[in-house]
């Protein structure tokens, strides 16, 4: 009597295409990437007195802070009221550091799972960046009522590119899952790279216009800030929101040629790593 041949409902294959992001298998997974969401995103206040009131806290003491040191003493100059100003510097910087540095970590701290089950590897890195949006909504509240107070008073001036808010926080994303994933991917043989990747990112701030405006740069210093990736989102946001600043549609569009084009290659050394990265990690 012939037994049944059995008809398999999913194959694993390791040889795929090196651009392939598998976003229907990840779109299957869907459920898996809802419940790393959650978890990363109560996991960050769990155990804690004030709970997701950190969220408020943190980019609150964080302006305080520099509007005393790079307001007050410094007596840098901003586009806008400066409480504002340095508070949406430090609303989108917070998102997308965080978001890069978890990314970053992405194979080392998940190595015990990855070797125990399978799952499209991307659902990893995909769902840090959506836990910390949630975050960033959070932040981007505090931010919506300190611009209410400011837009009543006539301080500021928003106009059209307030449109594009949404595409400035893909592109942010984009940019730090792109990143995330190359140095994810180089810190299962260099060790060393998450440590520097974490003294990196203080640096970078500093060449960001988070606590200072690109018409405060002279020179080659404000040529070389329109090539920082974050330089024509900043910009944009700010000259969006409170109506003053030096932005230009060419600046957004570098910034958007070369987010691709590190997510791009991110996703190739992802790919490429994820075959072979538990024989390192």
């Amino acid at each position: 009597m012939n037994e049944p041949q059995q008809k398999w409902t999913e194959t694993i294959d390791a040889d795929h295409s090196l651009f392939d992001l598998k976003l229907k298998e990840v779109w299957r997974y869907k459920d898996l990437v809802y419940m790393f969401v959650k978890r990363d995103f109560v996991s960050s206040f769990k155990q804690t007195v004030l709970g997701p009131v950190w969220f408020f806290i943190n980019p609150i003491l964080t302006t305080i802070v520099y509007l005393v040191i790079f307001g007050r003493i410094a007596k840098l100059p901003t586009d806008g009221p400066p409480l504002l100003f340095y508070l949406a510097g430090v609303t989108l910087w917070n998102y997308f550091s965080t978001s890069l540095i978890a990314t970053s970590n992405t194979f080392a701290g998940n190595a015990g799972i990855f070797g125990k089950v399978y799952f499209p590897r991307l659902v990893t890195p995909l769902s840090i960046v959506l836990s910390n949006l949630m975050r960033f909504g959070v932040q981007f509240l505090l931010f919506i009522l300190v611009w209410i107070y400011y837009f009543t008073k006539g301080e500021v001036h928003p106009n059209i590119w307030v449109l594009a808010t949404p595409f400035l926080i893909v592109l942010m994303a984009f940019f730090a899952l792109g990143v995330g994933m190359i140095f994810s991917s180089l810190t299962t043989k260099y060790k060393d790279l998450s440590m520097l990747l974490g003294f990196g990112i203080s640096l970078y701030m500093y060449t960001t216009p988070v606590i200072y405006p690109v018409s405060a740069l002279q020179g080659v210093f404000r040529k070389l800030a329109y090539y920082n990736p974050l330089t024509g989102i900043f910009e944009c946001f700010k000259y969006a929101w409170i109506g003053t600043g030096d932005f230009s549609p060419a600046m957004l569009g570098i910034s958007s040629a070369i987010i691709l084009i590190l997510l791009m290659i991110g996703v190739v050394v992802f790919n490429k790593v994820e075959k072979t990265f538990m024989d390192t990690v």
